[in-house]
Formats: structure tokens, sequence, C-alpha cells
């Protein structure tokens, strides 16, 4: 997919951060959108931001873990559009504790939105996207889907589901007649309110945890993170790296195997004094 112009595109987590950003890139690059997310007032931003570009804005108050909800959805932007080309499977939570203290309602919570909400979009929306005939599915899976970091073993888990699922749904449209093109998305420290946003462990200082990420690990604007995505889909990347640290990371891990855990474990040890 060379251009955006005219194309439908539904994004996930819309109401903020990459999710804002990517809606913004594709309204100036005039495509129609479907904006969904679980934050009704930070949806309604957005929206507002980008009908202010020009484009046209569909949007929808949608649990993506929520597999009834999303289904509907994908429903309604068809009956709304009458096609669907792109679609962002873009919303995301986190949590930051050792698995000790990680209760099953965590990891429940986790996997619900960051992985089957992936599952679900791409379910919801899949058959639309091969009827369109020219159709792209971005998955955002993250810098911790390459490498596995200490505390964050339920972000973890669901990022490397991602991918896992990613990588196979693209061997499939790769292998068949369809026209859509599959990428999977692993960006580094993103200048997002993910962290200020994440639950941490009881007693953990959760102001710490998302100050030291502000200040030393988000590098990258959102907008420019959005504009890799959409240079990605360009150009039909399977893998779409966004920052210095992930491409320093993901060919770090490649050239050591499993000894970069020894690593993550000196700088998890020294992380868990500070916070």
């Amino acid at each position: 997919m060379r251009d955006f112009h005219d194309k439908v595109a539904v994004i996930t987590g819309a109401a903020s951060g990459m999710g804002r950003e990517l809606a913004l890139e594709l309204a100036r690059r005039g495509a129609r959108l479907s904006l969904c997310d679980y934050d009704p007032a930070g949806l309604e931003e957005t929206a507002e931001s980008a009908r202010a570009i020009g484009a046209e804005v569909h949007v929808k108050v949608v649990n993506v873990g929520e597999r009834e909800q999303i289904l509907a959805y994908a429903d309604e932007v068809v009956e709304h559009y009458g096609v669907v080309n792109l679609l962002f499977n873009n919303a995301g939570v986190a949590h930051h504790a050792p698995v000790e203290q990680t209760s099953f309602k965590e990891y429940d919570r986790v996997m619900d939105i960051d992985f089957w909400g992936v599952v679900n979009g791409t379910k919801a929306f899949l058959p639309h996207l091969i009827a369109s005939g020219d159709a792209h599915i971005v998955n955002t899976s993250s810098i911790f889907g390459l490498f596995a970091v200490g505390g964050q073993s339920a972000y973890n888990a669901a990022k490397f589901a991602v991918r896992g699922f990613t990588e196979a749904l693209r061997i499939e449209m790769l292998s068949s007649d369809h026209a859509v093109g599959v990428s999977c998305v692993h960006p580094g420290g993103i200048k997002t309110a993910i962290c200020r946003n994440a639950t941490v462990a009881e007693g953990q200082n959760q102001a710490a945890f998302a100050a030291f990420f502000d200040q030393h690990l988000a590098r990258t604007e959102a907008d420019a993170a959005a504009r890799t995505i959409l240079d990605g889909v360009r150009h039909n990347r399977g893998k779409i790296l966004i920052g210095a640290d992930a491409r320093v990371s993901d060919a770090l891990v490649r050239l050591t195997g499993s000894v970069y855990q020894r690593f993550n474990a000196l700088v998890d040890g020294q992380l868990g004094r500070f916070l």
C-alpha cells in the first residue's frame, strides 16, 4: 500500500500516544478514520483534532478485550464506510511487578487487552480487509516482544504472543492470494503515557517508575513513531523497529542469544533498589 488517500483506517487505542498520532498522520495523508478506545474523553479529543485537519472520522468507545464489543464494532465500521483497508491494533496497558507479586487478575487484564485485543481485532476485521482487495494489518508488540525484562512478565508474555501471532498471520497472507500486508511493530521507549498509567506491585513507587521511564528510556516522540509505522506499511515490512534502542536491542538479542538475560538481571537488580 503506497498511498493512504481515501483508505479507511481503523485504530484501536486512539485516545492518546501512538494511536492518536497515527490518527493525525493518516488524517494529513487523506485517510478516512474509525477510532476506538476505552477513554471517551481522550477519544473525542483525537477525533476533533483529526476533523480539524479535514478527515472524516467515525468513533466508538470499545474495550478491545471484550470480544463481542470488537465484533460489533467491526460490523458498525463496515456499515458506516462500506470497506476497511487498514487496521492498527494499537491498544495496550502495562503492569510492573515480579512474578511472585503479580496476581492472576493482573495477568488476565494485560493479556485481555494487549494480546486478546490484537486477536479479537484481527479476527473481527480480517474478512473485511481481505474483501477490500488492498489492505494492511499493523499489530503493536514492543521492544519487550524482542527480549525479556524482570518485573515485566505479564507485558513480556503478551507482547511475545503478539509477535508470534502476527508473524504467523503474515506467513499465511504471503502464502495466499489475499492482498493483505501484515506488520509487527516493536517500539522502544516512546514518549506516551503508558508507564504513567501502568499498575505496579503493592508497595512499589509507581511515580518513580514512570519518572524513570520518561527521563531515561522514552527517547522517541509519538509522532515520529507514527511516521515510522506508516513508512513500514508503505514498504510492507514484516518487522517495524521504532527508535535506536529497538534497533540495537534487536541486534543484541540475535547476536548474544540467552546471554542478554544475565545482563538484564544486573539491570533489574539496580532498578529494583532505585524504585
